[in-house]
């Protein structure tokens, strides 16, 4: 049957509750079926950049943000596809396997101004309805036509959280805000984002 499938894309390097608020908010209020967090295999704009954790591990962390929430999941379909992550790619793929079900894609404010850059970009428009998720500090005035998804904010950020996890002791990683316990478990037990001998740990995970 075709069904109401929300897109949530990201590199969620960690994942955190703000994440999940605003997976639950377009489950919600656009009253989808399902909502598909997807992992960035190789964020491609962000990879030359800086380290970034690998896919499998951000993967894992993904599953255990959403694994108690109904209509919520962690998808790998950009890490079983390799490469570079191309959203166009993606929907591509959800339509393909999904037939005439109705694709949402949801995407932050601050990506809007730079998605005339991304990958066939109009393609994209034409594959998904597009839902912006609205953040403190952007005019809403320059949103102009776009749908606007309203999630209460969250004060944090993947970038604030790296920082955060690098500058503790693991056992103290409970401690962080923003951070679940299921996933506090999974960088606890995968050793993630904490230094060795004064360098980032960057183990390869196949």
């Amino acid at each position: 049957m075709p069904q109401r499938l929300g897109v949530f894309g990201g590199t969620f390097d960690p994942p955190h509750l703000g994440h999940l608020n605003v997976a639950r908010s377009a489950r919600d209020t656009l009253s989808l079926d399902r909502v598909l967090l997807v992992v960035a295999n190789d964020p491609w704009q962000k990879s030359p950049e800086r380290i970034v954790t690998p896919a499998r591990d951000r993967l894992a962390m993904v599953q255990a943000l959403v694994e108690d929430d109904a209509g919520l999941e962690a998808s790998d379909i950009e890490i079983r596809r390799g490469g570079p992550s191309f959203t166009v790619a993606t929907l591509r793929e959800l339509r393909a396997q999904h037939g005439d079900s109705e694709l949402f894609l949801i995407i932050g404010r601050d990506l809007v101004d730079d998605l005339p850059s991304w990958h066939e970009s109009s393609e994209i428009e034409r594959l998904a309805t597009i839902f912006v998720v609205e953040r403190p500090g952007y005019s809403k005035d320059a949103l102009g036509s776009w749908n606007t998804l309203i999630v209460p904010p969250t004060d944090t950020s993947s970038t604030e959280l790296r920082e955060l996890l690098r500058s503790r002791t693991t056992d103290s990683f409970s401690e962080i805000p923003h951070l679940s316990p299921a996933v506090v478990k999974v960088i606890q037990e995968r050793g993630l984002y904490h230094r060795i001998g004064g360098n980032i740990q960057a183990v390869q995970t196949p």
